[in-house]
């Protein structure tokens, strides 16, 4: 579990989602989970949570009966109810009486069985606890908002309702209504009984009115609160069902600000009755404040606010929840959840804040610590706010500022400040970089150059041109660098972030002489020494760069997906050779770790490609978000991953630590704690932010897929469900648009906090959304839409009826419709108007009363008659008419301008534009492109701009909305073939297909473009074979020399790797400067063939060419690969030009060979050892005999390092049938001779080798002869192994010499073992193994001590095995091991110089004794001894030499043991 945390933030706008027991156990719901919280009055502590709603938690409630306390209920907006065991954080069971989402949920006080919910159709339903029934009841067709059992009647419960009306019902009676509460006139938010089972009168008469409380004799009733919308708290009388008290919400003038009008907009008014408090009760109040209020009391004196005896303590937003309880100490608590994203504890007695919680309302994209100030820990979240954490504070653990002022989005990058306390960088969602001063009040410095889009990473770093700012002059010494998901790094000046930044793609062009485009970079970490910087980039290629100049050092082409995150091993307190390890994360799994310590302490005038890591770190099974080196241990790693976990690594080992999986859901950020090793903090998508002991964790691996599976079907059921909530907003009617987490003032109910920022596109969480739920539709309107459901299949004539047209003059139109008299009187004014020179008295055709009369008379009096036609036809909305009748009264110019800004223009208005002139009508175009673009009519606009000759407007058009494809069909039918926007486009349209995934369509447009070294790198994405070989063809047709030979490298390399050595060699023989390549391969190819055909290895070819076919054995490996290579290649001894020797070794001297390890897999192996292999050959055609066996040697210990001793035996036979080292080729004669110390090492150290693998041989022939005589043994699958068992535990010569006497002394060593018993070799062999036993006691010491200092834990299941193993030689020496152990005797300090001894010693042997080792030299005295007393003889002074090497280097308990035989 975790130590502390930061919960998500609890959901907003639910009457009950949160609530208190009687033990101090608070469950807060937050999206679709309950955390669990310890309260006391001083502190608080997260102490797990509860996982299993697929939707938001709508209720919570916990069964506040003795014994059954820690049992709780919860409901969700997917109509579920779950009931939880807290104590054991499990599910319990499982009710879905509810088809719709539920509003309000309680657990009854009276009755430890009922739970009673109801949902926003309406329906209640009780469920009983212990039998598992329900009973559903439909009281009223209206919205729940929130409801509450009776505290007094198992069968009452109150509901209220959104349109503010309360119902009063009794479950007993199938929901029978006893009393509807009217009086308020909005919405319920909140309702709570009072704690006293009567209705005595309260004490004073409410204001302005006269107080009508009910009697103590009254029987079966008792007081109810209620909180709605309407500001106003009401009591009522559930005996009489009417109010007897309103309390109206005071206005709370905050200290230097005046009161927010709009305040009342937003509120929720929630009210709590303190038990054994009849006459106070609790409500929120408008902008977060609590109120309590004193019901005996009237006027001002009636309400008192909490947290007025000093600043801070009150909430800054609306408050939704309120429990309390009493602890065992008698002190009252209250606790509140607000929309501030605060949980804060009160004090009932004094009305203080006791202590404050803060949460989290989004995502934890970024943490981390700062270098300077110790603890102190940024979060990054995507609820807009920056966090502080002073993760050191012993008062308050919690100690958390915020920061929001100016950045209006996403939080998802952070970095402080190297060497400046208080400094933080951020980068946001939508592109902005900013400096926050933590220290102060004021708002951030915002960098002037935006992103366009989201800010990935930001790194501090020395300055690079064109800064050339530096320490001197009181300027800062370092820059800050932020990389966005565009693909570019810009550089900010933090003392001048009003400048503009610089691209440092730039640079990096301009030292490096690059001509193509650079992959877009995703991830930049700069060295802690600020010498080299490492960018990650898209395709997963990572780039070393040397400060300033940004020089290209070298390209690490290992990940092939998009690099999430790059670390630098610090430089602070460890080894040197640490200091330039990087680790790299991708969407791969893996994580690798790159040893550039060569590269950057001596770099080459070229840049180097690196394609094998130092180490591989496998075992996550999402893709890697981030990760931190340990400031307090060398080369241990923690990373953070998509498949839901940290894990932790022991780097040089490739080992894993301790495995986290305390998140529910992806991990985003991870950091180790600055002072304390054990301690790791992590981030993720759950919403919150984890405290974690390694040392305490019960697993060491990630999962192997199972919680991933899990989380796709958690993915998967929540995607069901969020389309199931769209269907029904769109049968419910309209939806209020709804702003950071709250709704329009259309008064809808949400049920989550958390900001409305739609937490990435691939997120599955519910609770951002957050979609407010449907207004209900009218009892009648849903018994229509049911009718009208049934009908449907019948059509209804009447709307198969033609439509009226309307009229174009429906004001004088009406006025042909009066009565017959009316009628009349309108003949005989227009006669007078026609026909007499004064019309009668205010008469005016086209105008007030006679408007019908302008059709009848001149055109000025039409024209009015239009006018006032056009301001009726305004005020219906009809703007179509009203340009029609200007049109017809020949005013072009304004139908088109009406029309322009009413947005109805049209195909036939835009006819008749060139009526107006061409200016009119060019405006008119553009105007009608805008409104085609609002209706998405890309291509029709874009047809448009082209009638008025703006062609390079109309691609515009499609480029902007990605209509890449008619765009080029545009401009290849239009202008000239060199024209720029050409190749503008093409490689736009590549960037969107290559991010889509569509590469070969991208390598098109790139070719089109003229960038064929984009082309082939896009196609070699795939990165599988085909891919490869089409990338590389592209490359070498298109001239791209060096990538074209990289490519065919990389095809040729997986298909080797797959046995396919035909179309391995094919794919090379297209690039003539790979011959030394082509060489490896052939070499390569040999030595499967002849390994698997002496049955040493078993692997099934794919292809092979026919000189590879097996020959005869007695032939060496290296005479067939020179026949193969003269016959195939044409390289011989006098071979010159491309095809000499000296030129194919110099170029295989470039090729990687990495330190072996046993992890690497045997097909790699058989290529690395094939290379050395390849190289001692080319040596050989060279004459150089010194080069020829240390390659040699290479090429056998590749086997021998990695465990394969069976294939080392065979491929020394393969090399020397003879077992005669010297003895190069029979065929072309050939017998070294060395000069050089190194070289004589190297060829003993090889001699040595043949030597123990014959020696071998000899053993497993005399004892398979013994044991096919009496009995078959088992097989074993390391020969060598199974002999030192028998050889140390002195096993064989007891059973060889009873069994066969007759064969001793009769046999005799067929070659020359004195080599095998070197003295410089035992001496070494020695000290190494007296250094690994002192360091075992160290280790067991260290051990001891940590356990009786209490550090012992769980996570260290694994030590017990460890101690046995560490103290078994002392248990095996009998009664030597009676007394007290060696290492109990000795102290840290003795051990420590013993330990400086013999490294002293180590040093002083020679060089060569150290770089070419022996075989075990104290084995091989055993097994010559145990020949010459089985069946060998030996010479005396070989056994002589063999009993002086066991006796002074012999040490080992098991040794000494074995040799007792020998020497007694």
């Amino acid at each position: 579990m975790h130590e502390r945390s930061l919960t998500a933030s609890p959901n907003w706008y639910c009457s009950r989602c949160s609530d208190v027991n009687s033990s101090g156990l608070l469950g807060v719901g937050a999206k679709n989970i309950i955390y669990l919280i310890d309260v006391s009055a001083s502190s608080c502590r997260v102490v797990g949570e509860l996982v299993g709603h697929k939707d938001l938690v709508s209720g919570f409630s916990f069964c506040q009966h003795a014994g059954q306390s820690h049992i709780c209920v919860s409901s969700s907006t997917d109509g579920s109810v779950r009931y939880w065991d807290s104590d054991n954080k499990v599910l319990i069971k499982e009710h879905a009486a509810h088809q719709n989402s539920i509003a309000a949920l309680h657990w009854s006080p009276v009755d430890k069985n009922l739970v009673v919910s109801g949902d926003e159709k309406g329906i209640v339903v009780c469920h009983w606890h212990h039998t598992g029934d329900t009973a559903s009841f439909f009281p009223e067709p209206r919205t729940i908002f929130c409801l509450s059992c009776s505290p007094h009647t198992w069968s009452s419960v109150a509901v209220g309702y959104k349109d503010g009306m309360i119902v009063l019902i009794d479950v007993s009676k199938k929901g029978e209504v006893m009393h509807r509460l009217r009086g308020h006139d909005d919405e319920i938010h909140s309702l709570a009984w009072s704690s006293v089972a009567n209705e005595d009168a309260l004490s004073r008469p409410e204001d302005g009115e006269a107080f009508s409380g009910v009697s103590a004799g009254d029987e079966g009733g008792c007081y109810l609160a209620s909180g709605s919308k309407d500001q106003t708290v009401r009591i009522w009388s559930t005996a009489k069902g009417k109010s007897v008290m309103t309390l109206k919400l005071p206005y709370v003038k905050k200290r230097g600000s005046a009161v927010d009008p709009g305040v009342k907009e937003r509120l929720w008014l929630h009210v709590h009755w303190p038990k054994g408090r009849p006459t106070q009760l609790v409500s929120s109040c408008f902008s977060g404040e609590l109120v309590m209020w004193d019901l005996t009391r009237t006027g001002k004196q009636r309400w008192t606010l909490f947290g007025t005896s000093s600043e801070g303590q009150n909430h800054s937003r609306i408050i939704f929840n309120t429990s309390s309880v009493r602890l065992q100490d008698n002190r009252e608590l209250l606790i509140s959840t607000s929309m501030d994203r605060e949980i804060k504890c009160w004090d009932l007695s004094s009305l203080d804040c006791c202590w404050t919680l803060p949460t989290l309302g989004g995502f934890v994209y970024a943490l981390t610590f700062s270098p300077v100030g110790a603890g102190c820990l940024a979060l990054g979240v995507g609820d807009n706010m920056i966090r502080v954490w002073n993760t050191l504070t012993s008062q308050n653990q919690y100690d958390t500022r915020s920061f929001w002022q100016g950045i209006k989005s996403k939080v998802t990058a952070l970095a402080w400040h190297p060497k400046k306390e208080g400094s933080l960088s951020f980068g946001t969602d939508d592109g902005k970089v900013g400096i926050y001063d933590v220290f102060s009040n004021k708002p951030p410095q915002i960098s002037s150059s935006y992103h366009r889009k989201t800010v990935y990473t930001l790194a501090w770093g020395p300055p690079v041109p064109p800064m050339s700012f530096g320490a001197a002059g009181g300027k800062l010494s370092h820059s800050l660098y932020s990389c966005a998901g565009e693909g570019i790094i810009l550089q900010h000046d933090p003392s001048k972030l009003s400048g503009e930044a610089s691209d440092i793609d730039k640079l990096i062009r301009d030292t490096n002489n690059i001509k193509h485009k650079l992959s877009p970079h995703t991830d930049l970490s700069w060295k802690p020494d600020g010498k080299v910087v490492a960018i990650g980039n898209e395709d997963g290629c990572i780039d070393v760069y040397q400060a300033p100049s940004l020089k290209l050092l070298c390209s690490i082409q290992q990940h092939h997906k998009i690099i999430n995150t790059l670390r630098w091993h610090h430089d602070h307190s460890s080894p040197p050779e640490l200091h330039c390890l990087l680790a790299s994360g991708s969407s791969n799994a893996t994580v690798y770790i790159h040893d550039l310590r060569s590269i950057i302490e001596d770099p080459s005038e070229n840049p180097v490609v690196l394609t094998e890591p130092y180490r591989r770190l496998c075992g996550h099974t999402g893709k890697i978000t981030g990760m931190a080196w340990s400031p307090h241990h060398d080369a241990r790693l923690v990373t953070a991953s998509y498949d839901g976990t940290a894990q932790v690594w022991d780097v040089q080992q490739e080992a894993t630590v301790s495995n986290y999986r305390g998140h529910v859901g992806y991990l985003l950020c991870v950091d180790w704690s600055p002072v304390d090793p054990d301690v790791i903090w992590t981030g993720g998508k759950d919403f919150t932010v984890q405290e974690w002991r390694v040392s305490k964790q019960a697993f060491t691996k990630p999962p192997k897929g199972k919680k991933m599976v899990d989380l796709k079907e958690k993915m998967k059921a929540n995607s069901k469900q969020k389309r199931k909530n769209k269907k029904t907003l769109g049968a419910g009617g309209s939806t209020p648009v709804e702003v950071n987490g709250e709704p329009d003032t259309g008064g809808q109910k949400a049920v989550t906090g958390q900001e409305v920022t739609g937490e990435d596109e691939e997120e599955d969480e519910v609770s951002s959304t957050s979609s407010p739920i449907p207004p209900p539709a009218p009892y009648e309107t849903q018994k229509k839409s049911f009718t009208a459901m049934k009908s449907k299949d019948k059509p209804d004539l009447n709307l198969l009826k033609k439509k009226k047209p309307r009229s174009m003059l429906p004001l004088s139109t009406s006025m042909d419709h009066r009565p017959k008299e009316e009628l009349l009187q309108d003949c005989i004014t227009l006669a007078s108007v026609k026909h007499s020179n004064a019309p009668p008295a205010g008469c005016v055709p086209g105008q007030g009363e006679h408007i019908h009369l302008g059709l009848f008379s001149d055109r000025p009096a039409l024209y009015r008659m239009f006018e006032t036609e056009e301001e009726g036809h305004v005020e219906a909305g009809h703007y179509d008419s009203v340009v029609y009748l200007r049109l017809w009264s020949g005013d072009v110019e304004g139908a088109l301008q009406l029309a322009t800004e009413k947005g109805e223009l049209n195909d036939h208005l835009l006819s008749i534009a060139p009526m107006a002139g061409f200016e009119a009508w060019s405006r008119t175009v553009e105007a009608f492109v805008k409104q085609l673009c609002l209706q998405e009519q890309y291509l029709k606009a874009a047809s448009h701009l082209l009638s008025v000759n703006k062609l390079y407007e109309a691609v515009d058009l499609l480029r902007s909305h990605k209509l890449y494809r008619e765009a080029i069909a545009l401009v290849k039918a239009r202008l000239p073939a060199d024209e720029p926007v050409l190749r503008e486009l093409y490689t736009s349209w590549a960037a969107v297909l290559e991010k889509d995934g569509h590469f070969s369509a991208a390598a098109k447009c790139y070719l089109a473009a003229g960038s064929s070294f984009d082309a082939a790198k896009v196609v070699a994405r795939k990165n599988d074979v085909s891919s490869l070989r089409t990338a590389a063809t592209m490359a070498r047709l298109s001239g791209e020399v060096a990538l074209a030979q990289s490519l065919a490298l990389r095809c040729a390399k997986d298909l080797a790797a797959a046995q396919d050595w035909v179309g391995a060699q094919e794919v090379l023989s297209s690039q003539d400067s790979l011959l030394g390549h082509r060489l490896h391969l052939c070499v390569a190819e040999l030595l499967a063939v002849m390994l698997a055909d002496s049955r040493v290895v078993c692997q099934s070819c794919v292809s092979s060419h026919p000189w590879a076919s097996p020959g005869e054995h007695h032939v060496s490996i290296q005479d067939r690969v020179r026949d193969a290579w003269e016959q195939q290649f044409c390289v011989s001894q006098t071979s010159e030009g491309l095809y000499s020797a000296g030129a194919l070794l110099q170029e295989l001297k470039s090729v990687e060979s990495p330190t072996p390890t046993a992890s690497v897999p045997l097909r790699q192996v058989q290529l690395y050892s094939s290379l050395h292999l390849t190289r001692a050959v080319l040596s050989w055609l060279l004459d150089d005999d010194g080069q020829l066996i240390r390659e040699l040697w290479q090429a056998v210990a590749w086997f021998r390092d990695t465990g394969h001793f069976c294939v080392s035996a065979e491929l020394c036979r393969l090399l020397f049938p003879d077992g005669d080292v010297s003895v190069w080729s029979r065929k072309h004669p050939k017998t070294l001779v060395h000069t050089e110390e190194e070289a004589k090492a190297a060829a003993n150290s090889l001699q040595a080798f043949v030597l123990y693998h014959l020696l071998y041989q000899r053993w497993w022939s005399k004892t398979t002869q013994i044991q096919n005589r009496f009995f078959h043994p088992a097989p074993s699958s390391s020969p060598g192994e199974s002999m030192r068992d028998k050889v140390v535990n002195g096993g064989a010569p007891e059973s060889e010499d009873s069994v066969c006497p007759a064969t001793r002394g009769c046999d005799k060593l067929d070659f020359n073992a004195s080599l095998l018993l070197s003295e410089p070799h035992a001496a070494s062999q020695a000290t190494q193994r007296s250094i690994r036993e002192i360091q075992e006691r160290l280790a067991a010491m260290v051990l001891q001590h940590s356990r009786a200092q209490g550090g012992q834990h769980d996570g260290e299941a694994d030590a017990p095995s460890q101690t046995s193993t560490t103290r078994e030689p002392s248990d095996s020496q009998g009664p030597a091991g009676d007394g007290k152990r060696p290492e109990d005797q000795e102290t840290l300090m003795s051990l420590s110089s013993k330990m400086s001894e013999q490294q002293k010693q180590l040093s002083a042997l020679p060089n060569t004794v150290k770089m070419y080792p022996h075989p075990d030299v104290v084995e091989c005295c055993l097994v010559l001894l145990h020949f010459s007393k089985s069946s060998l003889s030996l010479s005396e002074s070989l056994q002589q030499e063999a009993k002086d090497l066991l006796h002074k280097y012999g040490t080992n308990p098991s040794v000494l043991k074995a040799s007792r035989q020998f020497l007694a």
